[in-house]
């Protein structure tokens, strides 16, 4: 009885997780970007659509500093005079890698947040089934 309990208990944390994460990235109404390789014009509403406006994301901010990294801007920043063009230049550069990487980090947070919530459900008809056979086992014995 103990495992049908907590498979039911399980797929309800894991279906209330999903809905809230859901829920949530709906609200922001972020749209995918429309030279996206996957669901382009769509709505943010699920993993797929966050994975694939993370992808974009990434995108347009290696094209915004010619294919350099957070990392790389830094290391030619080092290599300029501090305050002259070229030097703003990159801080702006990198700055906007910076904004693109914490949006990136925060659309995966959510694939990862979906992933561990399907996880749940998954056990909890898991331990629901185990918890079924125990009970029948125990009456046929």
């Amino acid at each position: 009885m103990i495992l049908l309990i907590a498979g039911i208990v399980f797929v309800l944390a894991g279906g209330t997780t999903w809905g809230v994460v859901t829920a949530q990235l709906k609200a922001e109404e972020i749209t995918i970007s429309d030279d996206a390789r996957w669901f382009a014009g769509e709505q943010v509403g699920g993993p797929f659509t966050a994975f694939s406006q993370a992808d974009i994301i990434n995108t347009h901010a290696l094209h915004a500093t010619d294919g350099r990294t957070y990392a790389e801007l830094g290391a030619d920043m080092a290599q300029v005079e501090e305050g002259s063009a070229e030097y703003e230049e990159l801080a702006a550069q990198r700055a906007t890698v910076m904004n693109a990487s914490f949006l990136r980090a925060s659309l995966f947070t959510s694939v990862v947040a979906y992933g561990v919530a399907a996880l749940v459900v998954g056990l909890g008809v898991l331990l629901g089934l185990s918890g079924i056979a125990f009970r029948k086992l125990g009456t046929t014995a």
